[in-house]
């Protein structure tokens, strides 16, 4: 039998959760946020209850709590449902955040409960009831052994994939994912700006560069890194980048030290290639370095 669920925080997160859980069989038993007009909205959406009047009343109608707050209002909201005894013993508590850990939900592991995190690996600029956002994608999660089975099998019916990672390495995790996302689009401005310094504007710069990145991430699935590694510092072409670095300090200054900060881990992951020696990375990381 499904758990009743509640839900604490019906923002794009919480929403989008609220609407595809109870698609997928789940009841919602109750909803609370920050605004009552926000729980309002999501409990149209879902055909459940009126919202309730405070998170510790919500939780209490709850099997499973999920805390869909930004992530510096989760301790504080765990700690006053805890204080108003909002916990039931042996309900699951999980939160979204991708920074944090299970452990902040401590005040609800002390009343009783299984505590756990959950943590979607997309991007949600709005709440979707249009497309499942979580169909095909990865899901974080961590925490006590009931409560991971639980989110486990929540990932599952959502349609993602779920894995487990080590509650300890639950802040090492998201920020892998910001390199992968929020870095990848810093480079992208990086490679722009300099097509346009070069005289390509921005709109055609990235459809110019969209086969070549399409390309890489391609070469990076199927024989990894470093592998996939191509280019001047993978050939060991120190002129090259010399000229670079040249062009670069001449035209757009302001992008050197973030072009000279990618071009030193290039050259270790040229090293590891195998494509460069010891003596040709020394040359790259003196040039790269000053």
């Amino acid at each position: 039998m499904k758990p009743n669920i509640a839900i604490i925080g019906c923002g794009k997160v919480g929403t989008s959760l609220a609407f595809f859980l109870s698609k997928a069989g789940y009841r919602i038993s109750s909803l609370f946020s920050k605004t009552r007009a926000s729980a309002q909205k999501t409990a149209g959406l879902v055909e459940g209850p009126e919202p309730a009047e405070s998170a510790w009343a919500a939780a209490r109608t709850a099997d499973l709590l999920l805390i869909t707050t930004p992530d510096d209002i989760i301790a504080d909201a765990c700690r006053i449902i805890a204080d108003q005894n909002g916990f039931r013993e042996n309900t699951t508590v999980l939160h979204c955040s991708g920074a944090l850990p299970s452990t902040i939900l401590a005040p609800a592991k002390a009343a009783g409960a299984f505590t756990g995190s959950m943590h979607p690996l997309q991007s949600f600029a709005a709440a979707r009831t249009d497309i499942n956002p979580f169909k095909g994608i990865n899901m974080a999660v961590e925490g006590d052994g009931p409560a991971l089975a639980l989110a486990t099998q929540l990932a599952q019916d959502l349609g993602a994939q779920a894995h487990t990672i080590r509650t300890a390495g639950k802040t090492l995790y998201h920020a892998a994912a910001v390199a992968a996302s929020n870095y990848l689009v810093t480079i992208l401005d990086l490679a722009l700006q300099m097509l346009k310094a070069a005289g390509i504007e921005p709109e055609d710069g990235f459809t110019i560069l969209t086969p070549l990145i399409e390309g890489t991430l391609n070469n990076v699935e199927k024989i990894g890194i470093p592998e996939a590694l191509t280019g001047p510092i993978a050939r060991g072409d120190v002129d090259t980048v010399a000229a670079h670095i040249e062009h670069i300090v001449a035209q757009v200054p302001e992008l050197e030290s973030l072009y000279c900060s990618l071009g030193v881990d290039t050259a270790r992951i040229a090293r590891a290639k195998g494509s460069i020696d010891e003596t040709r990375m020394e040359d790259f990381l003196k040039l790269l370095k000053r």
